[in-house]
């Protein structure tokens, strides 16, 4: 408390009584911007901070869209992936064609080979 004391009586020997007011005055002014403009920088913040959360939403938004189109996609082409192989399976191995059929493929197969190989001894 003592010290306090000899801080005021050395302001005001060195400004005088008359001009203590008017620094008061000017000190509260000044303090009263500060404290303005850290509210404002504070809002600004704040603001921005919500900007950003909501582009982040929209961002997250569209990332779990995409990922489900791409999901989609995949299981399409899985499917047609799976219907082709069958295809492929089924003319590979002649399961397209009846049995009766498959015996008269495989003979004129046969009498094919037996015919080349009669060709390429002549």
């Amino acid at each position: 408390m003592g010290e306090i004391v000899l801080v005021f009586l050395v302001i005001l020997m060195l400004f005088g009584s008359k001009k203590i007011p008017e620094l008061a005055r000017a000190l509260g002014k000044g303090m009263n911007e500060f404290r303005k403009a850290a509210d404002d920088i504070k809002r600004e913040f704040e603001t921005a901070a919500d900007d950003l959360k909501e582009d982040l939403s929209e961002m997250a938004q569209d990332v779990r869209q995409e990922a489900s189109e791409l999901h989609t996609d995949a299981k399409t082409l899985v499917s047609d992936i799976k219907e082709d192989r069958a295809a492929f399976e089924a003319r590979v191995y002649g399961l397209e064609t009846p049995p009766d059929k498959v015996n008269e493929k495989a003979t004129g197969e046969q009498s094919d080979l037996q015919n080349h190989k009669q060709n390429q001894k002549d």
